[in-house]
């Protein structure tokens, strides 16, 4: 073998380990690089654990806020499933009724105990993820851009 022919074939090892390595780590996170699940995620196909902390995204069910001092309860849908939400704390000032928010927090017996609620931040903004999930559903209300 000559110098050139030695130093491709090291280069393509080096590449074929790297790439080995990258399909690894991809495999053994391929659940847990999810941004949020929906509630039909939770509630039909059990993708998470109670005491699991992940993010629940879906929107705000219309007449379901409770207000009782610091403690908000309200209820998270996806239109199909619903999942209700416990938070103590200050919610973000464009949380409303019928927005797309996400929840980040655990399961618990009595639904999801939340311990930061992100709102979207404009009239046109709603996260990608709940977008495509909405568009899925087929109740997608929104203009085409969700950036």
């Amino acid at each position: 073998m000559t110098r050139k022919q030695k130093r491709l074939a090291m280069i393509a090892s080096i590449g074929a380990v790297l790439m080995a390595a990258v399909l690894l780590v991809m495999y053994a996170l391929r659940d847990e690089i999810v941004f949020f699940y929906s509630p039909t995620d939770i509630v039909t196909e059990s993708k998470a654990r109670p005491g699991q902390r992940f993010r629940l995204g879906g929107l705000v069910k219309e007449g379901s806020i409770d207000r009782q001092g610091e403690t908000v309860r309200f209820v998270i849908t996806d239109t199909e499933q619903e999942l209700p939400v416990t938070f103590v704390g200050i919610l973000p000032d464009l949380f409303r009724e019928g927005q797309g928010v996400i929840a980040e927090g655990t399961l618990s017996g009595d639904g999801f105990t939340a311990d930061t609620v992100l709102a979207k931040h404009d009239e046109n903004y709603m996260p990608k993820e709940v977008a495509d999930t909405l568009k899925e559903k087929g109740v997608w209300q929104g203009g085409e851009s969700t950036k």
